[in-house]
């Protein structure tokens, strides 16, 4: 779901808030995004969101696409990333990651020298410089005062200004004195941004910089498993070095778990379970957007980890020679459907198939008394249990 539109001097974009008070702030921009034609950066805003970020989205688009629906008309600019952050800074808190998706990335860099509070920084497909643009254009418009060429799904439009401001001598210096952390996910396959880009941002860092290659990913991040895996990759890496959980807000108290609606609406919720963030979803063909497990996947996956944990605690204790346990589980039922039916459903006898396998030498009675075991693990005994589920109002201020 998109966030709130808002604006600026200079451009616009959206802002994604998480449930509760944003414990840190970032800015992401991106190319062609506002036109659903790259899914990655929604995935990465949502991965961010997930774990406590207000992110402004701004998107560097110049309208429809061949006719199709339109976005905004926001040309890159360092100025409009530098314009985003102020007003971020102005309506919830100064941004500390910045995010660049294409030219969004190089644009991010370039911006670094005047805003100083940020942190870290995060590229995605991002090109080294202008040179790398310039081979774009057509020939006889890489010196005009305004050229446009096409990238992907729709056309750019650039400036001489823009093009000088990340010109590579300048992009270059700037990350040289920029003290944060950077991030830099590149896809080897990029048709227009070469691998080459990807290892000079890492050389040329202040400090050691991460590289994560998406492999078989295009430029855009268009297929939903490239864009989910960058978003993995990010949000534990945000975390990290931008705003660590267990440092920015008090856990919640052992035995308590807090569900919230996430802030981009739809199916997806936020879950808190101590100092741990999680999320749950369903998938897009039940109408969720799939950026987490289902409730019953949540279910069965905490029947399989009790079980593990049971089955080794137990080992441990008396001394077998159990070097791994894994643990399948298969269930047949869909949240989605079964909340359709939920007041005329009537009682059903659940199943889970549960599959343990136990590697190491054991003995047959060993394993066949640790199989015993992994069926009185503790959340195993609960589910067979009438367990008393009581509801009521929640009186509390919200935060």
């Amino acid at each position: 779901m998109p966030g709130k539109a808002i604006s600026f001097p200079g451009g616009g974009g959206s802002l994604e808030l998480p449930s509760g008070a944003p414990v840190a702030s970032a800015v992401l921009v991106s190319c062609f995004a506002c036109l659903g034609h790259s899914p990655g950066p929604a995935r990465l805003a949502r991965s961010l969101v997930s774990r406590g970020f207000a992110v402004l989205r701004l998107d560097f688009t110049e309208g429809p696409a061949q006719g199709g629906d339109g976005g905004p008309d926001t040309v890159p600019s360092v100025d409009a990333v530098v314009a985003a952050s102020v007003w971020l800074a102005a309506h919830a808190r100064v941004p500390r990651l910045l995010v660049g998706h294409s030219l969004g990335g190089t644009a991010v860099v370039a911006s670094l020298p005047r805003l100083p509070d940020v942190a870290a920084v995060a590229l995605v497909n991002a090109p080294a410089g202008a040179n790398e643009v310039r081979a774009l254009l057509p020939p006889g418009e890489r010196d005009a005062a305004e050229s446009s060429f096409m990238l992907g799904p729709g056309r750019l439009r650039l400036g001489r200004d823009f093009l000088t401001a990340i010109d590579e001598a300048a992009v270059a210096k700037a990350l040289g004195a920029f003290p944060g952390a950077l991030l830099v996910l590149h896809a080897p396959e990029d048709r227009y941004v070469a691998l080459d880009s990807a290892r000079r941002w890492v050389t040329g860092a202040r400090r050691p910089a991460s590289l994560v290659m998406l492999d078989g990913a295009d430029h855009f991040l268009s297929r939903p498993e490239d864009a989910a895996y960058a978003a993995d990759v990010l949000g534990p890496w945000a975390a990290r070095h931008v705003a660590p959980v267990r440092e920015r807000e008090a856990p919640l108290p052992e035995g308590q778990v807090e569900v919230r609606e996430a802030s981009e609406g739809g199916l997806a919720q936020d879950i808190r379970v101590g100092t741990h963030r999680l999320r749950a979803d369903e998938p897009l063909t039940l109408g969720g957007q799939d950026s987490g497990p289902t409730p019953y996947g949540l279910l069965a996956a905490a029947l399989g980890a009790c079980t593990s944990m049971t089955v080794r605690m137990y080992a441990d204790r008396h001394g077998w020679p159990l070097e791994r346990v894994r643990v399948r589980l298969d269930h047949d039922r869909v949240h989605a459907k079964d909340c359709a039916e939920c007041e005329s459903r009537v009682g059903r006898v659940d199943g889970l198939e549960r599959r343990v396998r136990l590697e190491g030498p054991l003995t047959d009675e060993q394993r066949t008394r640790l199989l015993h075991i992994a069926d009185l693990c503790p959340v195993h005994r609960t589910l067979e249990s009438k367990v008393d589920v009581r509801t009521r109002w929640d009186d509390s201020s919200t935060e």
